[in-house]
């Protein structure tokens, strides 16, 4: 028997002006990040951290910052006007090639990480290993499958109901059996959902308790959908690891945020996954239920943030025209009216995040050890936040994708 030695592929070295290393503290100057294949294996400063030999990358007047992770996605839906009635359209095969180009314009935006957190037919367990197995154009998928939902209830179209303890144990176990990476239950209604009313809550806590308590006997995360007041109240109760949206949604406004709920969020590590994050596109707009809300919403999110809990965003990115897949980048100048300057801003959607979706080991950082997961920026978007949008370079996994920076129809 012959055995084929194959050549080593070269250290890879991306030097820049500056670093955002995901942890939000300062910038480091002149950087030399050294990649070998898909992992990141040292950050220093200077030529001296170039290792001989290596493919050096000059990036001139740029910030490197870790690729975007994205709490709060759904693949599926394909940010038209009519995303439910054109996902009916689609057979699964046409559903899981629309979800894969979903995803490639997530990553050329700089979005190199998503937590898709509803689908159909468990298709995004299907994108997640594509990427697993080596297509560098896909991010890296944390997947729901389909979503835990009351008959009749919000997203119950995707295919899966459950009422009562009895039965979201068992909708519980049957996600685990398929390998899913965190459980995502409808604490109250939504949007999307004909019928469905954003305000009312959908389990009760005990209902809720048998799903948290369920899903972590078998090592899973539970993130539970909530805008009512009285929905976000059960889901902290019942011990959820991260509440989203969180908008405190009445039928005609937004409540005050209860006495006493965010020091049980903050005491227990809630996480916050915030709604946030829009592109301006010619001809639609965020709904006017929404936008009228908006000052209250921001408000509150202001009053979290200065509680200290834990606030990471997730755009809903799929639901609709204002919200294409590589949206995330739009939320990071949008959250100053909520008290983050900029580092904190790129802290949420890079380290912190990654850390919330179960992924911190490896994802969010500039670091050694980590998945070079890397974007290049023309600018300084820790003074300037804007400057997130100035891709210059995307790299996932190791390998450069070409980067899209900015409209529906680039991206």
């Amino acid at each position: 028997m012959t055995t084929q030695t194959l050549p080593r592929p070269r250290l890879l070295v991306l030097r820049a002006r500056h670093l955002f290393d995901g942890g939000g503290g300062p910038l480091l100057d002149d950087p030399a990040v050294v990649v070998d294949g898909g992992r990141i294996v040292s950050v220093a400063q200077g030529p001296a951290g170039v290792p001989d030999g290596a493919d050096v990358v000059d990036l001139p007047g740029a910030t490197l910052l870790p690729g975007l992770v994205d709490s709060h996605v759904h693949l599926a839906f394909d940010a038209s006007a009519r995303p439910v009635t054109r996902l009916g359209e689609r057979d699964d095969a046409a559903a899981y090639e629309a979800m894969c180009a979903a995803a490639r314009a997530a990553a050329a935006g700089g979005v190199t990480t998503v937590r898709d957190l509803g689908d159909r037919g468990y298709l995004a367990l299907r994108v997640r290993a594509a990427a697993r197995a080596g297509d560098h154009t896909l991010p890296d998928v944390v997947a729901a499958g389909v979503p835990i939902t009351t008959p009749g209830g919000h997203c119950h179209f995707l295919g899966e109901t459950a009422a009562g303890a009895a039965e979201l144990r068992a909708a519980v176990r049957a996600r685990a059996e398929r390998g899913v990476d965190v459980i995502k239950v409808m604490a109250s209604g939504g949007h999307l959902t004909a019928g469905s009313r954003p305000e009312l809550a959908q389990y009760t806590v005990e209902e809720l308790r048998a799903v948290v308590e369920h899903a972590h006997g078998l090592g899973l995360r539970v993130t539970a959908h909530a805008h009512g007041t009285s929905a976000i109240v059960a889901a902290a109760e019942a011990g959820v690891d991260s509440l989203e949206h969180a908008t405190f949604m009445t039928a005609e406004s937004v409540d005050d945020i209860p006495d006493g709920l965010l020091d049980t969020i903050v005491s227990r590590g809630i996480a916050l996954s915030l709604t946030f994050g829009t592109l301006p596109v010619d001809g639609h707009a965020v709904p006017p239920s929404i936008a009228t809300r908006m000052p209250r919403f921001i408000a509150n999110a202001a009053r979290m943030r200065a509680a200290g809990a834990r606030i990471v965003i997730g755009t809903d990115a799929g639901i609709a025209p204002v919200k294409p897949h590589f949206v995330l980048r739009h939320a990071v100048p949008q959250l100053a009216p909520l008290g983050m300057g900029g580092a904190e801003a790129l802290h949420a959607v890079t380290a912190r995040a990654a850390e919330v979706i179960g992924l911190g080991h490896r994802k969010g950082r500039i670091a050694a050890g980590y998945d070079a997961d890397i974007l290049a920026v023309a600018g300084d978007p820790v003074a300037e936040p804007a400057a997130i949008h100035r891709l210059l370079a995307v790299y996932v996994r190791g390998v450069r994708l070409a980067a899209r920076t900015g409209t529906v129809g680039q991206a």
